[in-house]
């Protein structure tokens, strides 16, 4: 499966981004997908997951409340509203497919891989 971000974009402190994650070459709808970033001089890290039928999402603490996972297996793509954004949020962030159907915080349980999508978030 092939997998598309997009979305990334530069904004203030404060401001909304939605990221989008379409797949081609295969249905979505039985992966479970995460969200990842990574910040320059950083290591990858989890952001957000959802399980194959968007029955289960799990947070990263740093995330939690101000950002939303969503899937819909009819358009094969999966969202990450980001709301409340902060500098610390700035990273290209990365969708990913797991072929376990249940979310998971750990990428190496991650099978395939966006190119990724800039986020800047100035104060």
């Amino acid at each position: 499966v092939q997998l598309q971000a997009s979305g990334g974009g530069l904004v203030q402190a404060g401001d909304s981004l939605r990221l989008s994650c379409a797949a081609s070459g295969r249905t979505l709808s039985t992966y479970a997908v995460g969200w990842f970033r990574q910040a320059p001089g950083k290591e990858r890290e989890f952001v957000a997951a959802i399980s194959w039928n968007g029955g289960s999402t799990v947070y990263a603490d740093s995330v939690k409340g101000r950002f939303t996972i969503s899937r819909d297996n009819a358009k094969n793509t999966v969202s990450l509203q980001m709301n409340s954004l902060k500098p610390e949020d700035t990273a290209v962030y990365y969708c990913a497919a797991s072929r376990g159907a249940s979310s998971s915080t750990n990428k190496l349980n991650y099978n395939y891989w966006g190119q990724g999508t800039q986020v800047t978030v100035s104060s």
